[in-house]
Formats: structure tokens, sequence, C-alpha cells
């Protein structure tokens, strides 16, 4: 099995070595790239292979929040882990509606770094534990009383698509309408699937009704 490739974005360097140091030892796990800011992330990302990117969330120029949005629209199957100085609900927040699978705080040790890097190439969700109570909780404080219509951020791609999965189009269908492949239509798929936290396709049609996403009567 391939490496997993690293790319590291945090405007100080500090961090990035401190990072390097502890993924290096760890077999499997390359780091093959650097940035310091979001900017330069989707420039390196066009010009080397990645899987995932640690993404600082508060960087100059452009912030790992707008990165990792812009980074999702155009890369769907790219993983980002949000890296994070302290328990900012707000940003870890935006973070993960912007399309990260995860966070871990700059105190993070080995293990945990390691940890957080399978768990999101597996597929699956990563949160420090140092964070998720914070969140957690403001979760639950806040459940049910939403005031925005679209709690979560989906990228105009991922509309198009729940509406072509509201309509019943299979993935290689939504693939032709699109001019897209069938993997990407895939990615998008499960991007959203984590998103909404929908277990299915019939849980994101309630999912997009229920936030008045889609018009039950828009036009084919």
């Amino acid at each position: 099995m391939a490496n997993i490739k690293v790319l590291l974005a945090d405007d100080h360097k500090i961090v990035r070595d401190g990072i390097k140091l502890m993924l290096e030892p760890q077999a499997g796990i390359d780091v093959v790239d650097e940035a310091e800011t979001g900017a330069e992330v989707l420039k390196k990302i066009e010009e080397k292979v990645v899987d995932i990117i640690i993404m600082d969330i508060n960087m100059p120029e452009m912030d790992g929040i707008q990165a990792t949005k812009l980074l999702k629209e155009k890369h769907p199957e790219l993983k980002v882990l949000a890296l994070t100085m302290s328990n900012d609900d707000l940003h870890i927040r935006q973070m993960i509606q912007a399309g990260a699978s995860g966070y871990v705080m700059k105190s993070a040790g080995r293990n945990e770094l390691k940890e957080a890097i399978l768990t999101i190439m597996d597929g699956k969700h990563y949160f420090s534990d140092e964070a998720t109570q914070s969140i957690m909780l403001d979760l639950v404080k806040g459940k049910g009383k939403s005031s925005t219509p679209d709690p979560i951020h989906i990228t105009e791609r991922e509309l198009e698509i729940l509406e072509l999965i509201v309509k019943e189009f299979t993935n290689q269908e939504i693939a032709e309408k699109l001019y897209i492949s069938s993997r990407t239509v895939d990615a998008h798929r499960r991007n959203l699937l984590q998103k909404t936290g929908a277990r299915n396709t019939a849980g994101l049609v309630k999912y997009a009704f229920q936030h008045n996403l889609i018009s039950p009567t828009s036009d084919e």
C-alpha cells in the first residue's frame, strides 16, 4: 500500500517543523510539501499528488476555512485535517462545514496526530478530545434553534448533485449530465452525507427538503 502523502499548511515554520518531526518517523506517512498560506495550498495542490492536508485555520492572505472551501469544490476527494490553537468553536465549526474531516489541537502529540490522519484517510471524522466536549455541548445547547435555513456550507456543485439525487438520478447519470467522472460524483455524494449527517440517499433527500435546499417543483 502506498504511503499517505501529507501537505502541511501553517504560517509558522516552527509549527511545520514540529509536525514534520512528529510525522517523519511514522511508517506509511510522508510529508511531501509545505505551505504558509491558503492561497499557496491551492497552488501547490495543482503541482503535487497529495492525499491529506493538515491545514491551520488562521493564516494570512487566505485562511484555512476559505482554502478548504475552494479546495473541496475542486478536489472533493482530498482530505483536510484542521489544525487549531484553541477551542474556538466558531472557527472549528466553520472549518468542518467547509469540508474538513476533523481537527486536532496544535498541542496534540505524535500518536494523536497519526491516529487523526489514519482515521480521516479511512473515510471517518476525527475530533480532538480536548476540543470535542465544548463543540458537543454547544451543539446540544443550540439544538433546534438554527437561525439560518442552511446550517452547513454546501457548495454550488454539491447542490447541483443534490438536486439530481432528489430526482433519483444514478451516479453514472449525474456524471454524464454534469460532464464529470462518476468517481467525482461519488466523492461529492460522500461529502454531502458527511456534512448533513445523513446515513443514506433517503436521508439526503429528507435533509434537502427540511432545509429548503431543493424546491419540490424544481424543473427537470
